[in-house]
């Protein structure tokens, strides 16, 4: 035990000297560019990102800060003086609005209704124990982390709901603390270190393992538990699980779960939550969509947590300018963030949103729109985008199979066509005069939580980041309610230029009132189907493009 602590100290001074002396060599540059106006280059970039890896906040907020960076101790995100994640569950929160819209699909309300569910994780992680804290409806009938296997055939939604909550507030707990008078017979935790489990006729009842199974291996349970015909496979844990029938476990790359992994065929969830990142290869999403299943991509249901740390950033930025003037103490800085913990976790979950609403008005046109989606990813790949092997993009052997049997592009397939418009437009917006129309303050406004509003509206024109902010919010806020084709469709129809469609978009979208429009058919939810919803979203649509067409 001493020896590891020793080694851990050894570690944490080489990680800090090492970034020390990169930093020392570059300092003068980066003085040199923030005094002609410029922020870093990809050079200085790259050495501040070696820091980042280190995932240690304080090491690189407090060299950052020791040599003046521009950023201070927003450097890196998080630390004793910035947001907590697992405290805020704003990663599960972002994903769990995946979960909703796929569970819409279904008829379901997790909410209201009871469900099933299997999970990767355990009660004490971030994504999985916020996760399964989300709904008081989970019927949690197995999950598994690298230490445990747990099973509960028949579990009381309430009373596990309950039991979760205790683990989840127990420092550093595991499966083994589930109080076992609470599990359902046939059910039990078992270490993975052991031999075999015992399988019972109520789990295989509720994991679908054949009748003639009594005992399996931790490492095939664990393969049984993630094939499990449940409601939901919510995935909190770190490892790739799932592959595509057609790949190896050499392709996956990820030898330390070689034992357990599936292929894509086998699953029998219903929806799959991507909590936790690489959870699945990219052709097993599609294999799986394909199949009748209902799943985004990691990069869309997790994003929340970046967003949450794009939005501390940005405050941090604003407020050491307000610190150095004296407009706030220092001291006052710690507690103005807490104060707006709620609203800018509010501000991250509206996006998940957002884009969820993108994605499940895409997937409802993706038959009809097949040919344009093909256009505009052959378009992406003459562009160097996108990869057609690398990214999993079908052939024109799959394009035509898919269009003689009335299909389209998969959810995980539109999921990538919708970040790539974004960063794609938002280059674009960009590199034109757009994000410094005087209209466009009140994006940036907006951008920040209302006490920030409130005190420093008149510091925000000179956030070095004002115009990257601006840009990013307008362009996701088009592309999620008008399309991923949108501004493809149109250019090909005008001529005109992505900041051109834009400034246009936003006088449609303000001549209209479409905000209103949009919060009124998302205040339905629950009150009608989604179709319904898709079918409004839709018609608000065709009035937008038409006048920006005009």
């Amino acid at each position: 035990r001493h020896s590891l602590a020793r080694l851990d100290a050894a570690l944490d001074q080489t990680v800090r000297h090492g970034v020390d002396a990169a930093l020392q060599l570059r300092i003068r540059e980066w003085l040199a560019l923030e005094h002609d106006g410029r922020l870093p280059g990809k050079e200085a970039r790259r050495t501040l990102e070696m820091l980042r890896k280190a995932e240690d906040e304080e090491p690189a907020n407090e060299i950052a800060g020791r040599y003046g960076y521009w950023l201070g101790d927003a450097f890196a995100s998080g630390g004793s003086e910035g947001y907590d994640h697992k405290k805020m569950g704003i990663t599960a929160r972002g994903a769990w609005e995946s979960v909703k819209w796929h569970f819409a699909a279904l008829g379901l309300n997790p909410d209201t209704d009871d469900f099933t569910a299997v999970g990767v994780g355990d009660m004490s992680g971030d994504v999985f124990g916020n996760g399964m804290l989300l709904s008081e409806h989970i019927r949690l009938v197995a999950a598994f982390d690298h230490r445990h296997v747990f099973i509960d055939p028949s579990p009381d939604p309430a009373a596990s709901f309950t039991e979760r909550s205790r683990m989840f507030a127990l420092p550093r707990s595991s499966w083994e603390d589930y109080d076992e008078a609470l599990i359902s017979p046939g059910g039990g935790v078992w270490p993975r270190s052991v031999k075999s489990v015992p399988v019972s006729q109520q789990a295989r009842t509720a994991l679908g393992i054949d009748a003639t199974v009594s005992a399996l291996s931790p490492d095939d349970l664990i393969s049984a538990i993630l094939a499990a015909p449940v409601d939901l496979l919510w995935n909190g844990g770190i490892g790739t699980y799932v592959r595509a029938s057609s790949e190896s476990n050499a392709d996956v790359g990820d030898r330390s779960n070689d034992a357990v992994r599936i292929d894509a065929t086998r699953l029998r969830a219903r929806v799959v939550g991507e909590g936790g990142n690489l959870g699945f290869t990219q052709a097993a999403r599609i294999e799986y969509s394909l199949g009748g299943g209902l799943m985004n991509t990691d990069f869309i249901d997790n994003s929340a947590g970046v967003d949450t740390s794009d939005h501390e950033v940005n405050i941090k930025i604003l407020l050491a300018d307000a610190i150095r003037d004296g407009a706030i103490p220092a001291s006052g800085r710690h507690e103005l963030l807490n104060e707006m913990t709620g609203e800018v976790a509010d501000l991250v979950l509206r996006h998940n949103y957002g884009q969820n609403m993108a994605l499940a008005v895409a997937r409802a046109q993706a038959p009809s729109l097949l040919h344009v989606h093909v256009r505009y990813l052959r378009k992406l790949i003459r562009d160097k985008r996108l990869n057609a092997e690398q990214d999993e993009l079908p052939g024109e052997r799959e394009i035509a199979e898919r269009r003689s049997s009335g299909g389209g592009l998969t959810n995980p397939e539109l999921a990538l066509l919708l970040a790539h418009t974004k960063i794609s437009a938002a280059e674009d917006v960009l590199a034109s005069s757009l994000p410094d129309d005087p209209y466009l303050r009140r994006v940036l406004d907006a951008y920040f939580p209302a006490p920030m509003r409130a005190r420093f509206a008149d510091r925000m024109d000179a956030h070095p980041l004002r115009r990257e902010i601006i840009t990013t919010s307008a362009v996701n806020e088009m592309i999620d309610t008008s399309g991923t084709t949108f501004l493809f469709r149109l250019i090909e129809e005008t001529g005109a230029s992505v900041p051109d469609i834009t400034r246009a978009w936003l006088v449609a979208r303000e001549v209209f009132d479409m905000s209103a429009f949009w919060h009124q058919v998302e205040d339905l939810a629950g009150r009608v189907g989604i179709a319904a919803q898709i079918t409004l979203l839709l018609e608000g649509r065709k009035l937008t493009e038409r006048a920006v067409r005009w």
